[in-house]
């Protein structure tokens, strides 16, 4: 990737030698204008000055004159075409019957003639092109060579110049590449060019993205540490009361419950690695178009014995078809956790009613049991980690993570859930937007 500083010298570089190149050109096309106007003026000044008498015949004499072909040729011819003067011993111009002026082109090279008629007499002045385009570039250097003699000074001015536009940035690096890992505070831009402050602002507004995903993962780690503590604690107590049991039924008893605390801290682990896979950014997931009806319909089919054992009637109330974009095992988690919740809370002989209606405005799955339900002022809590309402304390394999994990991956998709208690159980509603 080439560097800011190089391009810019490059390209200023560049273009101002071309806008010398072109000023040179327009110059010395100025100059040849105002050249042929001034020769012009002066061939017309030569043909006044001439007397108006006639002319006598030219005396032929070995004398040729002065071989000078970017000086002013005088030619006189008389109306019987006999030239009766000519300034040079060069071959006579073209007896020409225009006039006025017009460009002759000889064997070397291009003519201006002036041709006017002095009584019975035709008087021709002509001058080469090439004298006049001699001196219009003269004039066109000696106007460009300060220009050229200007360029390593106007070399140095850019140099400085790019020099101190791009200071800011690397001041602005110096100061990210002193910072450790550990400082996440925004990079003061106050001082820095309007140029690079939407840089420095996407930078601090990636570091305060940073810190928020830093701290939430702090966060995550010692609440996780802290409802580990506890299951850990009464695993150790359960084997020490099976070490000490004094016959087979305190023995079977102790087990019992061992394997009760293996199954909450089993579940509770799942749940927190679940937890930590929906976190954003933790692992790219894939969005495709899924049927959400045969997506409800297996996860119904999973849980079907569980739902059976417990003599709850779980089944799909009203379904219709719908589709949504997400990611088919964030979704199967999703659903797999509101039943698993509607069937902890459900007493036996109830039932587990899930519902699927699409409109205009999204897809609406909803989740209703016959529990306890939620108070009131526990509603928007329990999406909260390891938070626990207070009917549900005393439930046996809850981890307080079910309901954060519904609500993480259902912002993930963009989608809303909402909790509702009907008076005779918990309806859980999670609309996906169209």
């Amino acid at each position: 990737m080439p560097s800011i500083r190089k391009s810019l010298l490059l390209w200023l570089a560049v273009g101002l030698s071309g806008a010398i190149l072109v000023a040179g050109g327009a110059l010395y096309f100025q100059a040849r204008g105002e050249a042929n106007e001034l020769f012009d003026y002066q061939m017309r000044q030569i043909v006044a000055s001439l007397p108006r008498q006639a002319f006598s015949p030219m005396i032929e004499n070995g004398d040729s004159g002065p071989e000078l072909d970017d000086q002013i040729m005088i030619q006189i011819w008389d109306n019987t075409g006999v030239v009766i003067y000519h300034s040079h011993g060069q071959a006579n111009l073209p007896l020409q019957a225009e006039l006025g002026f017009t460009n002759v082109r000889q064997s070397n090279g291009l003519w201006r003639v002036y041709s006017a008629q002095i009584g019975n007499t035709v008087v021709q002045i002509a001058q080469p092109q090439s004298a006049r385009n001699q001196i219009a570039a003269q004039m066109a250097i000696k106007t460009v060579t300060p220009l050229l003699l200007l360029f390593p000074l106007l070399g140095i001015l850019i140099w400085v110049a790019v020099g101190r536009g791009l200071a800011p940035i690397r001041r602005a690096a110096a100061e990210v590449q002193a910072r450790d890992m550990h400082a996440l505070s925004p990079i003061p831009d106050t001082t820095l060019p309007r140029e690079i402050r939407p840089l420095t602002q996407a930078l601090n507004d990636l570091l305060a993205r940073l810190g928020q995903s830093i701290n939430a993962q702090r966060a995550f780690v010692a609440d996780a540490a802290h409802e580990l503590r506890t299951p850990l604690t009464a695993l150790r107590l359960q084997v020490q009361l099976a070490e000490r049991a004094l016959d087979d039924g305190e023995r079977q008893a102790a087990f019992g419950d061992l394997k009760q605390g293996l199954e909450r801290a089993t579940h509770l682990l799942q749940q927190l690695l679940t937890l930590a896979r929906q976190e954003p950014g933790a692992f790219e997931q894939a969005h495709v178009e899924l049927d959400l009806r045969a997506l409800l319909h297996s996860v119904i089919g999973d849980f079907a014995l569980s739902a059976h054992e417990r003599q709850i009637d779980l089944g799909i109330g009203t379904e219709m078809p719908a589709s949504v974009t997400g990611n088919t095992d964030a979704l199967r988690i999703l659903f797999n956790n509101l039943i698993d919740n509607a069937l902890r809370h459900s007493p036996p002989g109830s039932s587990i009613d899930v519902s699927l209606a699409a409109d205009a405005a999204g897809v609406t799955v909803s989740v209703e049991d016959h529990g306890p339900g939620i108070p009131e002022a526990d509603l928007q809590r329990v999406f909260d980690r390891f938070y626990r309402a207070a009917d549900s304390q005393t439930q046996s394999h809850g981890s307080g993570l079910g309901l954060a994990i519904v609500k993480q991956i259902a912002d993930a998709h963009r989608a809303s859930v909402n909790l509702e208690n009907t008076g005779h159980g918990l309806r859980v509603s999670v609309h996906f937007v169209a």
